[in-house]
């Protein structure tokens, strides 16, 4: 009986409206978009352009490896292509967008044994 009493007063009660004000959602949107920005996009964005000022600065004797895995020496740069040294007489046009990683410099002085 008791139960039956609760229950019937429950169900006269008027249910209230659930959320928050309008606003709320398109607030919450714009402040997720955000952290996305500055923690994702803009870095990856930084590290890019630092990658693409690098390749736009390889000489001659600089040694990197390709998006492929392809070890080699730079022996020559054009506008959009690199000639690279992979092998004793063997050269290869790669195009810049293929430079994955610049190790540097190869030390062609001879080595000093103290």
């Amino acid at each position: 009986m008791i139960f039956a009493a609760l229950f019937s007063a429950l169900q006269a009660q008027k249910p209230q409206p659930q959320g928050g004000p309008l606003w709320g959602m398109p607030v919450m949107m714009i402040a997720v978009f955000a952290i996305f920005y500055l923690l994702l996009i803009m870095p990856q964005r930084t590290k890019q352009k630092k990658h693409m000022e690098l390749v736009e600065n390889l000489k001659p004797g600089d040694r990197i490896i390709t998006t492929a895995g392809i070890f080699g020496t730079v022996m020559g740069v054009q506008k959009d292509r690199i000639e690279l040294k992979i092998a004793a007489n063997t050269k290869i046009d790669v195009t810049k967008s293929a430079v994955g990683v610049i190790l540097g410099a190869t030390d062609t002085s001879p080595e000093k044994t103290g």
